[in-house]
């Protein structure tokens, strides 16, 4: 058994210049190592795509009820096990998305397109007026302001939601972004039971009505699906956007193959999800023993995808430490895979789209105006600052 020393959950890691090498390094001597971790002991860390796919797909033998990410401490069960969507098993699982799915559909996005695109257009006409800007909280405002018409959030609350939300996801530290949560759950509580009693057509409304079994889900599992919902739904499009834009303009060759339609804006969009991979990792327990990679897993251990590792494997992508924008196929594991698979994925790559196209349309230039800072997040990595200068067209 090959183990390291290495703590693959230290997010410094995760933003060091040779991260590249040290991942491949590890791969090559084994794709499933034991390694300790600073809060959850002892581990096992999956680093080939091969496997981390085979560990996502089989819900069976790798549960997410014990846990879906680090950092709960180790031999300890997550509040919430089993009652929301992404600690849960099927067919819990996909009893807890049902109602939530119109939402998140391919058509249900197509028709908010417009008013996405409108959007981002407006975001980035101001961050352009302002001429220097931090394009972290440019882009936030995106994915923000679409989940408030989603829970349909009354126009005199979502200034106070969106500062809220803005503590929540985007706190410097922990105890700001619990905070931030501690002012969330609430408000969702109460629109929860308002709803309930008087339902329309938004998100909130058909999960608070939703009656699984003929029974009414209880309300405190509405609360933690929907908060679920927030988080997925802002951070994944915050940090692919922003690390997305910081990688364009470290690569000006790129910006123009996309402004000159050289690249086609759907393949470059999953190539940015593969290149960034900012939801690092997923946590998965052992119901029983099971062979992976040549190792005996014993039931109850826990197992841990490292998606930046998996999407960097060169036995999967060619030349995966380069960003090719029309990569096809690009089967990466950025948005998860089997029956996890990001109930979201449609809308963010339409917010994603709808980000880097009106940043494309008035943008000629991009110029760093210092170091973006990084998160300490091994949740969603990804830029704390990028403070830039936008030159427009």
């Amino acid at each position: 058994m090959v183990s390291t020393t290495l703590d693959l959950s230290d997010p410094g890691l995760w933003a060091r210049p040779e991260l590249p090498a040290v991942i491949d390094d590890l791969r090559a001597d084994d794709p499933v190592q034991r390694t300790e971790t600073a809060e959850d002991g002892p581990v096992w860390s999956v680093l080939s795509y091969d496997l981390a796919a085979e560990v996502l797909r089989n819900a069976g033998a790798y549960s997410s009820e014990g846990g879906s990410l680090l950092g709960t401490g180790e031999g300890r069960t997550p509040a919430g096990a089993g009652r929301m969507m992404a600690l849960a098993d099927p067919p819990r699982h996909r009893q807890l998305r049902t109602p939530a799915n119109p939402f998140f559909t391919p058509g249900g996005v197509r028709n908010a397109a417009r008013s996405i695109t409108e959007l981002a257009g407006e975001i980035m006409d101001k961050a352009v007026a302002q001429g220097e800007t931090d394009l972290v909280d440019a882009v936030s405002a995106l994915p923000l302001a679409v989940m408030c018409d989603l829970l349909d959030v009354p126009e005199g609350d979502r200034e106070m939601v969106v500062r809220v939300c803005d503590a929540a996801f985007l706190g410097r530290t922990a105890d700001e972004r619990r905070a931030g949560h501690q002012q969330l759950i609430p408000y969702l509580l109460h629109q929860v039971m308002r709803r309930r009693a008087e339902p329309g057509d938004d998100l909130i409304s058909t999960m608070a009505t939703y009656r699984p079994g003929g029974r009414l889900m209880p309300v405190e599992d509405v609360v933690l699906n929907l908060d679920n919902i927030v988080v997925g739904g802002v951070q994944t499009v915050r940090h692919t956007a922003a690390i997305g834009l910081l990688t364009l303009a470290q690569h000006p060759e790129l910006w123009r193959q996309l402004q000159s339609g050289e690249a086609a804006m759907d393949l470059a969009i999953d190539e940015l999800l593969r290149w960034t991979s900012v939801g690092l990792h997923t946590l998965r327990t052992a119901t029983r023993d099971i062979e992976l990679g040549g190792h005996l897993v014993s039931r109850g251990d826990r197992v841990v995808v490292w998606t930046w590792a998996a999407n960097h494997d060169p036995a999967a992508f060619e030349r995966p430490h380069e960003i090719l924008l029309d990569r096809s196929p690009n089967k990466h594991l950025a948005l998860g895979l089997g029956a996890h698979y990001c109930i979201g994925a449609p809308l963010a790559k339409a917010e994603l789209g709808a980000l880097f196209s009106a940043a494309l349309e008035r943008v000629a230039v991009i110029e760093p105006i210092g170091p973006p800072q990084y998160n300490r997040s091994l949740i969603n990595f990804g830029l704390d600052h990028f403070p830039a200068r936008l030159i427009a067209r």
